[in-house]
């Protein structure tokens, strides 16, 4: 059976990247549940040839990928960080204050909307795992346990009516029925309203062979040019664009309805097609030597590792993100090699990771063992985690950081 183009519908013909068959990289499996089968599915990546959407090709429910879900937004302080100075930045530019209404879709344990919370700006978030949205309510967030669609914004609209922000961080990659869910922003965003999306940015993807960010719960690698598309199918205009540092490198779009006059065009949102346009996203050309260039790094991050374990020497992992999975999945890594990470999220502690069974400790297990050499899985948080965990030069030990290159530092 063919596979067709979740946002145009055309015919799925031409692979970005083939990652192999992979769990599901947030599902760890408890220490009792060792012995358990994980189901695995294929994780292979198509560009479509008439929009140039990239995207997986297997449907996975959302429903199945969110039913055990480990991921807490709360455990970074480089993120917290950033997502406050988001906060205090549209509070001010919007003028969002207590007759404002801001809605968070994927809101996860609340860490964003606590910061409305404070200040008395009206919120609701919408988030689809019990796990996360059940903390969220503890700290006294208000939260839909839903997945947002077209239907839940007629509610959302019915009971507190249309919102002046909505917001959708690293959400917009997650949505499979991608009409469906922008149509669903168009009903409940205000007339003078703002729709602001983060995603990491296809083009640093490619540029920085980052294939460990693609896993099976997001379902889209956006260029400008292909989220574009969708948004303008729903009427809605991009009128500005930030350039951010997070996740290897992600766009933050602010939007609106585009008979909304009150916002100008910026500069950048025009320079910026203008660079894709003669980078060729929109042709097949620009994406072709992907796949070989990861699988170059694949040999390089094997053959390393194996020297260092012929030297007699230990290696450990920081980290257990979704993306660590897919590289030590794809890379063929398990715990002959690699003899423990460990992670902040209590969730996450003592448990195997999906697929290598390589065990998840707490990060005093790094004190306790000593290891020779860490591998920092979430490498976009290099610079917190090098300083965070600067005691290990007591022991000479060393980083190993995978993407873009494979580095000792």
């Amino acid at each position: 059976m063919t596979t067709k183009c979740k946002y145009c519908n055309s015919d799925l013909k031409n692979i970005f990247i083939d990652l192999g068959e992979q769990p599901l990289c947030n599902n760890n499996i408890p220490f009792s549940q060792k012995e358990i089968e994980e189901e695995k599915y294929p994780l292979q990546v198509y560009i479509c040839d008439q929009c140039f959407l990239v995207q997986v090709n297997h449907n996975i429910s959302p429903k199945v990928i969110y039913d055990n879900y480990t991921y807490f937004s709360s455990y970074s302080s480089t993120w917290l960080n950033h997502i406050k100075n988001y906060c205090l930045d549209v509070t001010e530019r919007f003028k969002l204050n207590q007759n404002s209404f801001v809605v968070e879709i994927a809101s996860n344990d609340g860490y964003l909307l606590k910061n409305f919370v404070e200040n008395n700006i009206p919120c609701l978030g919408v988030e689809p795992s019990l796990t996360v949205a059940k903390e969220a309510e503890k700290n006294n967030i208000p939260t839909m346990n839903e997945f947002f669609t077209e239907k839940l914004s007629g509610d959302i609209k019915s009971k507190y009516g249309k919102a002046d922000i909505i917001i959708a961080n690293n959400v917009f990659a997650h949505v499979p029925e991608i009409n469906n869910f922008t149509t669903g922003i168009k009903k409940l965003l205000k007339k003078d309203g703002v729709f602001t999306i983060e995603f990491p940015y296809l083009l640093e993807l490619v540029s920085n062979k980052q294939f460990d960010t693609i896993y099976h719960e997001h379902f889209f690698y956006y260029s400008l040019y292909s989220v574009s598309n969708i948004l303008s199918n729903q009427r809605l205009k991009i009128f500005d664009i930030e350039k951010l540092k997070t996740h290897g490198g992600s766009l933050r779009l602010f939007v609106t309805h585009k008979e909304n006059t009150k916002y100008k065009v910026e500069d950048i949102v025009n320079t910026m097609r203008d660079e894709e346009d003669k980078l060729g996203v929109n042709t097949l050309e620009y994406y072709k030597e992907f796949a070989v260039e990861v699988d170059k790094m694949k040999q390089i991050f094997k053959d390393e590792i194996k020297k260092i374990k012929k030297q007699n020497k230990s290696i450990a992992a920081y980290g257990a993100p979704g993306k660590g999975n897919t590289l030590l999945n794809y890379y063929d890594i398990t715990n002959d090699l690699i003899d423990f990470t460990v992670d902040k999220n209590p969730i996450k502690q003592n448990t195997f990771l999906p697929g290598s069974k390589i065990p998840v400790f707490e990060p005093k297990e790094i004190e306790d063992k000593k290891p020779d050499y860490i591998l920092i899985l979430p490498w976009n948080l290099k610079d917190e985690i090098v300083k965070s965990l600067e005691y290990i030069k007591k022991w000479d030990g060393k980083f190993i950081i995978p993407i873009p290159e494979f580095e000792i530092i």
